[in-house]
């Protein structure tokens, strides 16, 4: 098990900054780090964020945060919040002619790549995932927009499809975090399938976090939670202890509300209560 402790990276230069960066990661011999921020960076959708900020309370701790907000292409960010907004592609190919063909919005903070094996993703991004997201990270940079990289684990069955469970520590195998943080300026685990499992979870994030910290120093690393992941129901005492556990090791976390639809079809109803009592139990 790696052992290492991570705090916050600090951004490459583009876009003007409404929050102050967070630190760059740090390590030495001595192994020690700076300490984390006062509150973790949330990556939320549109829809999450307007229904967590209904919440005062909430609304007022994400206000005290770092809020990257995710964008379908052609939505507009809230206006009740301030964020770095962020438009969403589950392909590179997508993405590199939205940047270049100029329907990037002004004022756009990144761009967020999300690769997994779907029929969103066409199938030789599948197969070849840093590719896809180093020739994104080369468009989104010419045009001053930061690059956030989201691989599912669900890739081990297009990477590596003889691998046995659990998937996690295949996509460990892989080491795909650390060549998408190498050209990438966020990477997201997405650990949030583990989350009933406390130990699981952290070690996998733990793990995870290594890998892309050690191609980049720089690179910030958020980890997955979802209020409404496959299986089993969570609850707020599941997820509040998964960011405790993980709160040294990551910069903030992309808390997913999911619903049914056209990507997640086995979803059950949102549950944005559960993503508020969790961010109410937090300090």
């Amino acid at each position: 098990m790696l052992a290492a402790l991570w705090v916050l990276a600090a951004c490459s230069a583009a876009a003007p900054e409404s929050h102050s960066s967070p630190q760059p990661r740090t390590s030495g011999a001595s192994g020690t780090s700076l300490p984390p921020r006062r509150s973790p960076a949330w990556l939320l959708t549109r829809s999450a964020l307007s229904q967590l900020t209904a919440d005062p309370a909430v609304r007022a701790k994400l206000r005290g945060a770092l809020v990257y907000e995710i964008l379908q292409p052609g939505q507009r960010p809230l206006a009740r919040i301030t964020a770095k907004p962020v438009i969403t592609f589950a392909s590179a190919a997508a993405l590199e002619a939205a940047v270049t063909g100029g329907r990037v919005p002004a004022g756009t903070y990144g761009v967020l790549y999300d690769p997994e094996a779907w029929s969103f993703t066409p199938v030789a991004e599948q197969r070849d995932p840093v590719l896809a997201a180093t020739r994104a990270a080369a468009v989104a940079h010419a045009h001053g927009l930061r690059l956030i990289v989201t691989p599912a684990l669900n890739l081990t069955t297009v990477l590596a499809p003889e691998t046995r469970p659990p998937r996690w520590q295949a996509f460990l195998g892989l080491n795909l975090l650390a060549r998408l943080a190498a050209v990438a300026d966020i990477v997201e685990i997405q650990a949030q399938s583990l989350e009933r499992d406390t130990a699981a979870y952290t070690a996998f994030v733990q793990a995870a976090t290594s890998q892309a910290s050690t191609a980049n120093q720089r690179i910030i690393v958020l980890a997955g939670l979802s209020t409404n992941p496959p299986g089993a129901p969570v609850n707020r005492q599941q997820l509040t202890a998964a960011v405790q556990a993980t709160r040294f090791m990551v910069d903030g976390y992309w808390l997913n509300v999911p619903g049914q639809g056209a990507r997640c079809p086995t979803c059950r109803a949102p549950r944005p209560d559960i993503a508020i009592q969790t961010l109410q139990s937090l300090p």
